[in-house]
């Protein structure tokens, strides 16, 4: 069989999910114009946009558009040339991961180029075929794929059930175990904040069983840094274990609003390991300037404004607060991540006529999650609030969801078709 011809004929989980053809640009792929924040456009209209993780809303803060436009004139895009281990290391990339390091608590830290990229970097550079890794079973994507990784250089791994200590714990006897007899060790791997369903990971009890288990805890915390904690430090620092993490990976996607990510560590020696053996940063071009300053200015001002954490905080709640008064489903959220679930048996074309009228007639555009994410005949629609909304622009969405919530209920989704409204 041709390669081409076979994949022709099959899209992939996610591609058939969206009815590719029809959900290009659409449900998939959209194109959102105009400046970043909460309001811009889609399909020509002016939608309410709920799906950025512009967190502190940083992306279009007039200090970081003025320092990206600096570092970009005076250092240009291609500085510097070539890895860091070669010759694209500068005092700036180093100063920016001491500055890391110290507002996440810990020792030494690593520049990373993405997020993603570096997860996977992380677990292949951390364990070999000896080492057992034991990982939460709503892990990201990432995580699963530097799992896949360790999998390819037959190495074991268990999955526990999500947030379930008691599942966490038969699986570190297992782990335990099998490593002792291997004469590896054991890597557990979890998150701060789970970005589908915003629950929070239960890090106090996972560090607890250290006292009872040997084994190294790598935790992504993408959706706390800069969020969850007193100072923005994340989940570690909201429930003060921080010190019991001993990997802490964020990337600078979320609250950073940027292209990067970062590891630290109480271990300056591993920070060092890493630095020479993730292959992912040893074989790539170092991150350009502009993000290393700009990177250093979102830093500085997540630490010097606090007053952008307690504005997300104050649209959070009362996003959330709101939809529960008015009955919607949650889930268990404790984070700025809001999931909406509701109930439909109508299928895809009820889904895509739901998602139409939000968009395109209620003015509402948030990220829409159907089975196999979730099970069959539930919808999830993830709202993301930031500190660049307003509560004039909470009550505008509560009242849209409630008007949603009557139209599913009433099966006006089955058979109609939406038009947009002139």
């Amino acid at each position: 069989m041709d390669i081409f011809e076979k994949l022709r004929n099959n899209w992939g989980a996610i591609g058939s999910s969206v009815q590719l053809v029809d959900g290009h640009h659409y449900f998939s792929f959209p194109k959102l114009e105009g400046e970043l924040g909460p309001k811009m456009r889609f399909k020509g209209r002016e939608v309410l946009n709920w799906s950025l993780n512009n967190y502190l809303g940083l992306a279009n803060h007039p200090e970081v558009r003025k320092i990206d436009a600096e570092a970009a004139a005076e250092w240009g895009l291609a500085y510097p040339m070539g890895a860091r281990m070669m010759s694209g290391n500068t005092d700036l990339h180093e100063l920016l991961e001491q500055e890391l390091a110290e507002f996440v608590g810990k020792k030494d830290a690593f520049l990373l180029n993405y997020g993603y990229q570096g997860v996977v970097s992380i677990i292949e550079s951390l364990v070999d075929h000896r080492d057992v890794i034991v990982y939460d079973a709503e892990s990201h994507a990432c995580i699963i794929d530097g799992i896949r990784l360790h999998k390819a250089k037959m190495g074991t791994y268990y999955k526990f059930n999500h947030n379930d200590m008691e599942s966490l714990e038969t699986n570190l006897k297992r782990a335990t175990k099998l490593a002792e007899e291997k004469g590896g060790g054991v890597l557990v791997i979890t998150e701060g904040v789970f970005g589908m369903s915003g629950k929070v990971g239960d890090l106090k009890a996972v560090v607890a069983l250290k006292e009872k288990y040997n084994f190294r805890l790598l935790v992504d915390d993408a959706h706390g840094f800069g969020t969850m904690g007193a100072t923005g430090a994340g989940v570690g620092e909201l429930l003060g274990v921080q010190d019991g993490i001993d990997l802490y990976f964020s990337t600078f996607a979320k609250s950073m609003a940027a292209i990067g990510a970062f590891v630290a560590s109480n271990d300056p020696q591993i920070i060092m390991y890493l630095k020479y053996n993730m292959r992912s940063q040893t074989y790539a071009k170092a991150l350009p300037m502009p993000y290393v300053v700009g990177g250093r200015r979102r830093l500085q001002l997540i630490k010097e404004q606090p007053e952008l954490r307690a504005r997300l905080w104050e649209n959070v709640e009362a996003l959330q607060n709101g939809l529960r008064s008015r009955g919607f489903d949650i889930g268990e959220t404790t984070s700025p991540v809001t999931p909406v679930f509701l109930q439909s048996e109508g299928g895809v074309p009820e889904v895509t006529r739901m998602v139409r009228d939000l968009r395109e007639n209620l003015g509402v555009f948030c990220s829409i999650v159907v089975y196999p994410v979730v099970p069959k005949g539930q919808i999830m629609l993830r709202l993301i609030p930031t500190a660049a909304h307003s509560l004039e622009d909470v009550a505008y969405t509560l009242d849209a969801f409630s008007l949603l919530a009557r139209k599913l209920e009433n099966r006006e989704y089955r058979t109609e078709e939406v038009k947009a409204e002139a």
